[in-house]
């Protein structure tokens, strides 16, 4: 397919599937002309016109995105497409609409419904406060959805202006194309534009400083980073509607319960759910995808030490993929608690993820349910889906428990002392089973991955953890091969905060060039890389970092 060059030839891969097959707000302007906080009532979506950043700059664009949708390298500093893509809709020519489009969705917190975060108190205020769909289309024969993150104000908003921080926006562009890298399903990254003239007041931390909670209110340039996904369905987008349908909200909740799940089959599951089937059997293997989605999705952050934060219903992807990097870390110093965000609490920690996951599973089955009403069998199978998902979340752990330590079985009693193990010497996850990789021989080669020394004690299990670990590799095959293998599931190169913060408070004061060395070290995670970068990046977080604010913890000020 040719390259797409300029912002004419872009416009025209335009297809606007989700307005053009759901139904917008009633209540809507014609024109997208639609900030104020107000109850959204029934619609799939809501027309509105995103709001410019001005004086927008160019900070990144993800150039392997960029050549995946098979766009020109170019086009990121393009005038109109960097308009577009800082919020400003009057540069749409057609096919393309002048206004884009906000969703709203309901929550749900571990399995439980709220709507205390509804000004309402009724769920119909809550929903994309600041994310603001402007183009769907087809690039090489698939559909992206690209959606602006800190677009101005929707209906949603809930009072908020709108904006995102630079500072998150950096975290988000940059986390989302590490994942890609880590082979992790995820929403993508496509540019980030910052401005050179607005800023926005939000809580953070003062320097040095170890308060769990913000000090300080800091100014910080308003950006807008642009995330990409087949779609941006979200479980407590289907969740909303079905409480729509079990409430009588109004006459045609059912039937646009219908039309939401018809679309996110087409949109996220069209090559596995055949078209031809009843509709009812459809749902039934919608629930059987998803389930077998989010089992590889959380089992993967499990790999990779990845900690989702607030893995809420609304912040679950009905694609079955990473969405939504707020209050997201990766794991340094290995605590099954570890959860980096100040509002989190245990239930999403890191080792509780496949709790949340089915907590956010249960919610879809809920919301799925209504539709196969009077359908006995279909509902006994429905039901039947759901209570394997435990089972199915333990496989899939067991399985990534084997790979990452290059054994052929799963060996329970061996992986549990090894948890274990790791938690009583303090050891930094990535670079721990990175050394494991090697195959090493003795205990000396993996020590330079634990934070403090180690009693006698611990050293004697460690040597003998390790002779009865290395009984199960070294026999069974090729030990070149085991490594390689062991060396492609656990990366080198992992996201350290520490290392992060500098890329965002060099670019509030325009020096982006640690962003640009930043995507360059985490697009290539396995890779052994050079001895400048390993010496910078692969090693252990500094103790002075231990405890600090916006660093090892961080509120959701963004």
């Amino acid at each position: 397919m040719p390259t797409t060059r300029t912002f004419s030839e872009f416009a025209k891969q335009v297809d606007y599937s989700f307005m053009d097959s759901l139904n917008p707000d009633p209540q809507a302007t014609d024109d997208g002309d639609d900030h104020l906080t107000r109850e959204v009532l029934s619609g799939h979506y809501v027309p509105v016109t995103p709001t410019a950043i001005p004086k927008p700059e160019y900070v990144a664009h993800s150039k392997i995105l960029f050549n995946e949708l098979g766009l020109s390298q170019e086009l990121a500093l393009d005038t109109l497409f960097r308009r577009l893509f800082s919020g400003d809709i009057n540069v749409a020519t057609t096919p393309m609409r002048p206004f884009g489009w906000a969703t709203g969705y309901a929550l749900s917190i571990y399995g439980t419904e709220y709507t205390q975060q509804c000004p309402f108190g009724t769920g119909n205020g809550y929903g994309d406060g600041r994310a603001i769909s402007v183009f769907e289309g087809l690039f090489n024969g698939k559909r992206w959805e690209m959606q602006l993150k800190g677009g101005g104000p929707t209906p949603y908003c809930r009072g908020a202006d709108g904006r995102a921080v630079l500072r998150s926006s950096v975290r988000e562009f940059l986390a989302q194309e590490y994942m890609q890298s880590l082979g992790v399903a995820t929403s993508r990254a496509l540019t980030l534009y910052v401005s050179k003239s607005e800023t926005v007041r939000r809580p953070w931390y003062k320097k040095g400083s170890n308060s769990i909670d913000p000090d300080i209110l800091v100014e910080t340039p308003a950006a807008i980073s642009t995330r990409v996904a087949p779609s941006f369905l979200r479980v407590g987008q289907i969740e909303l509607f079905a409480r729509r349908v079990r409430n009588n909200e109004h006459q045609n909740a059912m039937k646009e319960l219908k039309m939401i799940v018809k679309h996110l089959i087409v949109r996220n599951y069209k090559e596995e759910i055949d078209p031809k089937l009843s509709f009812s059997s459809q749902v039934i293997e919608l629930a059987y995808s998803f389930r077998e989605r989010l089992t590889s999705l959380v089992a993967n952050w499990m790999r990779v030490g990845y900690c989702q934060g607030n893995f809420n219903s609304d912040n679950c992807a009905a694609g079955g993929f990473t969405l939504d990097f707020g209050p997201f870390g990766f794991c340094e110093l290995f605590d099954p608690r570890f959860q980096p965000w100040t509002g989190g609490g245990e239930h999403f920690a890191f080792f509780n993820q496949q709790v949340a996951a089915e907590a956010n599973y249960q919610m879809l089955w809920g919301a799925l349910r209504p539709l196969l009403n009077g359908d006995a069998k279909a509902l006994e199978r429905l039901d039947s889906i759901r209570d394997g998902f435990t089972t199915l979340m333990d496989q899939k752990m067991e399985i990534m428990w084997t790979k990452k330590l290059g054994l052929d079985t799963y060996d329970a009693s061996l992986i549990n002392e090894m948890i274990q193990l790791m938690v009583q010497t303090k050891v930094d996850y990535t670079i721990f089973f990175r050394k494991l990789s090697s195959i090493p021989k003795k205990l000396k080669d993996l020590k330079d991955s634990f934070y403090l020394p180690i009693s006698e004690e611990i050293e004697t299990k460690w040597i003998s953890w390790l002779q009865r670990w290395r009984g199960h590799v070294i026999n069974k095959c090729d030990q070149k091969e085991i490594s390689a293998k062991m060396k492609r599931i656990n990366p080198k190169y992992t996201w350290r905060e520490w290392l992060i913060t500098p890329a965002y408070e060099m670019a509030e004061k325009g020096d982006y060039g640690l962003i640009k060395e930043l995507q360059s070290v985490l697009d290539k995670p396995y890779e052994e890389q050079s001895l400048e970068v390993q010496k910078k990046y692969d090693r252990l977080k500094p103790k002075k970092f231990f405890g600090s604010g916006g660093i090892s913890h961080y509120s959701c000020s963004s």
